[in-house]
């Protein structure tokens, strides 16, 4: 069966903002609604759900923000669906979810962080292309150049060739203040850092050449779906992956100990067993003595036979690859530089 791609995003089309785990409080709010209002700017249209406000864990219960999260996949005006960011518990949504419904009109479904835990579901069962990528809040940020918005990859059209290259370099420090500052836009790259290589035998800058479709996920997040009808990525292989798998790996900051058991709990699943090549966020995860989080990486899967990437643009430290659940990838990663190019087929 082959991967289906939503309808490319166009100007006028509306964008839906719902919550499906943690809400905004009222601290915060101003931020969300520059995000909104950066979104209108680039020529769309912004519906705001009831679900977006919130003081606690979660901004609503569970029947309310499935039924929002649902509304607005299947509405035929909407074209895009992002959450203001991540939290804790999408996963009280996932037995309340009618994914052949959503999968019917297949809209796209942006996010990261807590929102992996329904847009890996989605690809997973359905073969609908979801998107890995910067949330609302972080939509106003300037995307660093060889980078892609989420806007972008969802405004192109199926069939369509994106390339992004890595910057080589990272912000070092933590969030914005967004109470103080609603408006902020610019990350400062202060740190260098390279992709380098986990698996055994090679050298940190041993060049990589390697294709297969993309799937993954954050880490502390996707790690608990592994085993479970909602996380089945060996059926995903075998139905729509004959190329084989390129994994990427958002490791969000869990200490290194957790990390290396949330990688072989998915390494027993059998995530890995399709893998042409791994690729692993770059993290703050804390070592635990002199266990590092690479060193979790090396000893889940450094044995695995295929190149393992490590520091790639795809976790919880800016800037921010954006990724396409299910779409067919080419990796090179050499001396001159690392690029993943995605091709909507």
């Amino acid at each position: 069966m082959t991967i289906r791609y939503p309808r490319a995003l166009r100007p006028g089309d509306t964008v839906g903002v719902t919550a499906p785990s943690l809400g905004v409080n009222t601290r915060l709010r101003a931020r969300l609604d520059h995000a909104a209002d950066v979104v209108r700017a680039k020529g769309y249209d912004v519906r705001v759900g009831a679900t977006t406000t919130g003081e606690g864990i979660v901004s609503a219960p569970a029947d309310v923000r499935a039924a929002e999260l649902a509304g607005m996949l299947t509405d035929p005006a909407v074209r895009a669906v992002v959450p203001p960011w991540g939290g804790s518990l999408a996963t009280d949504l996932l037995g309340r979810l009618d994914w052949d419904a959503l999968a019917a009109d297949p809209t796209w479904l942006v996010g990261y962080s807590d929102m992996s835990t329904v847009l890996l579901p989605l690809t997973l069962r359905t073969g609908v292309a979801t998107l890995h990528g910067q949330n609302l809040m972080d939509t106003p940020y300037d995307v660093p150049e060889g980078l892609l918005g989420w806007w972008e990859v969802a405004a192109a059209e199926p069939g369509a060739t994106l390339a992004q290259r890595s910057p080589r370099r990272y912000r070092s420090g933590g969030w914005d203040d967004y109470e103080t500052h609603p408006e902020a836009s610019t990350w400062t790259l202060d740190a260098a850092g390279s992709w380098l290589r986990l698996d055994d035998g090679a050298d940190p800058g041993e060049p990589v050449e390697v294709a297969g479709r993309l799937i993954g996920g954050c880490v502390e997040k996707v790690a608990l779906l592994a085993g479970t009808p909602f996380g089945d990525v060996p059926a995903f292989a075998a139905e729509h992956a004959p190329e084989g798998l390129v994994v990427y790996l958002d490791v969000a900051g869990w200490d290194a100990d957790d990390v290396g058991s949330a990688l072989w709990a998915m390494r027993h699943a059998g995530w890995f067993d399709a893998a042409n090549a791994v690729l692993v966020s770059r993290t703050h995860s804390a070592a635990v003595g002199e266990f590092t989080a690479h060193d979790a990486v090396r000893d889940a899967l450094g044995d695995l036979g295929v190149p393992v990437l490590g520091d790639v643009e795809c976790g919880h430290v800016p800037p921010y690859l954006a990724l396409v659940n299910g779409a067919l990838a080419r990796v090179r990663h050499d001396a001159e530089g690392s690029v993943i190019t995605q091709t909507l087929a």
